[in-house]
């Protein structure tokens, strides 16, 4: 579904990305962890054609990206809602965008309303939710779009723990149901192995692959597999990549 061939990116003299190569198979949901400023947002930012590559070229499913690509659809770490539009309305908007009927929008809205578990707020505005119903909103909107891939860029760093883990369990069934490519971005571990199928682990700046690591933790999964011996396997695992990466990250930027 994704293909990176050979990406690099820079921003004057400053090197984001050093020849990066990855390839995302269709249904698969890929974590992307590592150090900050290792250029895991940058990437993000590439497939959706918000930035162009210095060098290299990004494809997905068939098609290079030149420019932004409908075909992909984003989620931020904040939340980018309408404030004067209806829960309803934000979910459609895509939707009314691309000319679509409007029974047929509600339709698909509210079946995606219901997907995250916001049947009873279709009518309410943003500023009468809390901050992780707004996510669930954000999703909706994505995938009553029916993109190709997924992208969310720490969709859940601003919610309180409780909320986090409740999303977390939400996203996963409603990446079972989907069948959707997603690519995720986070700083946790524990978020990493509970969402992903698999994680690759980016290099201190400039980013490359570091670690390239298959989460074979079984399906359907919920918050108990941080209970299982092969969930702290493979934190074990990770966490002394993603440990060697910080420290070269700090070392990189330290005076000399």
């Amino acid at each position: 579904m994704i293909s990176i061939e050979g990406v690099s990116k820079s921003f004057g003299d400053f090197k984001a990305l050093d020849r990066v190569d990855m390839k995302v198979a269709k249904g698969e949901f890929l974590v992307l962890l590592g150090a900050s400023g290792c250029g895991k947002s940058t990437l993000l930012n590439l497939i959706t054609g918000f930035e162009k590559p210095s060098t290299g070229r990004i494809v997905v499913n068939g098609r290079e990206v030149k420019d932004i690509d409908p075909h992909c659809g984003m989620v931020f770490q904040q939340y980018a809602l309408f404030p004067w539009l209806t829960v309803a309305e934000n979910v459609a908007f895509g939707l009314k965008m691309k000319g679509i009927g409007a029974a047929e929008r509600r339709a698909t809205a509210q079946r995606y309303i219901e997907m995250v578990g916001l049947k009873d707020f279709a009518n309410a505005y943003p500023k009468a939710l809390s901050g992780g119903m707004r996510q669930r909103v954000s999703i909706a909107r994505v995938l009553a779009n029916d993109p190709d891939v997924i992208l969310l860029d720490e969709p859940f760093a601003a919610l309180d723990a409780m909320t986090r883990q409740v999303l977390q369990e939400e996203l996963v069934q409603i990446y079972e149901k989907s069948g959707k490519t997603i690519v995720f971005i986070t700083h946790s571990i524990d978020e990493a192995l509970m969402l992903s199928t698999r994680m690759v682990i980016m290099s201190a700046r400039p980013g490359r692959v570091a670690c390239d690591i298959v989460n074979d933790l079984p399906h359907p999964r919920n918050a108990d597999v941080q209970l299982s011996a092969r969930f702290n396997e493979l934190k074990t695992q990770i966490w002394s990549t993603v440990q060697a990466e910080v420290m070269r990250s700090m070392e990189s930027r330290a005076p000399h």
